[in-house]
């Protein structure tokens, strides 16, 4: 089987110019590589994912100049997410978890990512009769006990022992829709997704995935790290954010793009182009290991380097 990768951008709002950014890497090393190429529009979450705000990541994207060989939308794929919790159950590896944010928060042992680690005390505990379908509580899978290493491309450090340093994931919330870490294993599986390009925010996610493959007999894709283009707010970097139709569309999406491959590195001069004018000489060699601090000019972006970012390898 050839190459098969995935852009998948969450609809919980507008595209952003990191949206954009991501894009634009993913579809490039695909393009290069002559792999099948997929956008996967991640909607699950009832309360944050909007129809509109899908149509409005769709719209930018083509206004960029990045097409798809497939276009998916998440919540239709509810069939595979469920035959997944189903062997999971059969495996014994389902449990109810009755415990709040609050008292998950007063556990006080922190994430790699910043989050709050949950420490398993769940386990064992029966799903009520109907398993997990019937159960009114969110649900929890009970992950390997070890090491597990994924290997990144770029050299980022993957590693880790998910169990003990996030805890059990949650797999099917309270309100009924199946969590984001399941769903993008279960998704990327099911497609036949063996190339995943991603920023760095998600990779400490990936030792969990791993776990989940491994409970599910499935193989590990091949992953690549992005840096991250960031944002001053008040004195500390966060993501980007805002729209990209009110920072961006107004401008001649040539001009936006041949400024953005400059600002990753992709090319040394901004100039107006395309990116199937960069697929041809794309090289991740070329692309910057390290963060950019965004700023305007005149509906363009100026990417400007973040001191001590730069990713491992």
């Amino acid at each position: 089987m050839g190459e098969v990768c995935r852009f998948a951008p969450s609809t919980t709002g507008p595209a952003h110019l990191g949206t954009l950014a991501a894009a634009l890497l993913c579809w490039l090393d695909a393009r290069k590589r002559g792999a099948r190429l997929l956008l996967r529009l991640e909607d699950l979450d009832p309360d944050r994912c909007k129809p509109a705000f899908a149509r409005s990541i769709v719209d930018d994207l083509a206004w960029l100049g990045l097409d798809w060989d497939e276009v998916v939308e998440q919540h239709a794929l509810g069939a595979q997410h469920e035959a997944a919790m189903d062997r999971l159950e059969a495996l014994g590896a389902l449990y109810p978890c009755t415990m709040t944010r609050e008292e998950l928060r007063a556990i006080g042992r922190r994430t790699p990512d910043g989050g709050h680690a949950y420490d398993n005390r769940g386990r064992g505990r029966p799903l009520p009769p109907g398993g997990w379908r019937a159960c009114k509580e969110p649900v929890r899978v009970t992950l390997p006990d070890r090491h597990f290493e994924p290997v990144d491309e770029g050299g980022l450090d993957l590693s880790g022992d998910p169990a003990a340093s996030f805890g059990d994931p949650i797999v099917r919330r309270r309100d009924g829709s199946i969590a984001y870490q399941l769903a993008v294993v279960v998704d990327d599986a099911a497609a036949g997704v063996n190339r995943v390009v991603r920023g760095r925010d998600i990779a400490p996610s990936t030792a969990t995935q791993a776990a989940l493959m491994e409970l599910l007999g499935l193989s590990v894709p091949v992953y690549r790290h992005h840096a991250l283009l960031l944002e001053e707010h008040g004195g500390k970097l966060a993501k980007t954010h805002g729209a990209a139709r009110a920072a961006a569309l107004a401008d001649d999406p040539r001009r936006f793009c041949g400024a953005l491959a400059f600002g990753l590195g992709i090319v040394d001069r901004a100039e107006p182009l395309s990116p199937a004018d960069l697929v041809s000489e794309f090289d991740w060699a070329r692309v910057t290991r390290g963060d950019r601090v965004v700023r305007w000019e005149k509906g363009t972006p100026i990417l400007a380097p973040v001191a001590g970012s730069t990713l491992g390898g």
